[in-house]
């Protein structure tokens, strides 16, 4: 599984907004790595981010 899809899936299970450093613990994945992967999801349309700092799946 790519990272973006470990990701999204982490934000769908979680059922609520998560920090890039929460979405980093649960995932795996470096925090850079995170953030850049979510700032694309984004510009997608994928994620979108309900307050600063915190992002979750557009439903």
């Amino acid at each position: 599984m790519e990272n973006r899809d470990l990701i999204i899936k982490a934000l769908d299970e979680a059922g609520k907004s998560l920090k890039s450093g929460e979405i980093s613990e649960i995932t795996g994945i470096d925090k850079k790595e995170v953030s850049n992967i979510i700032k694309k999801l984004k510009e997608e349309g994928v994620i979108y981010s309900p307050k600063r700092c915190y992002y979750d799946i557009k439903k």
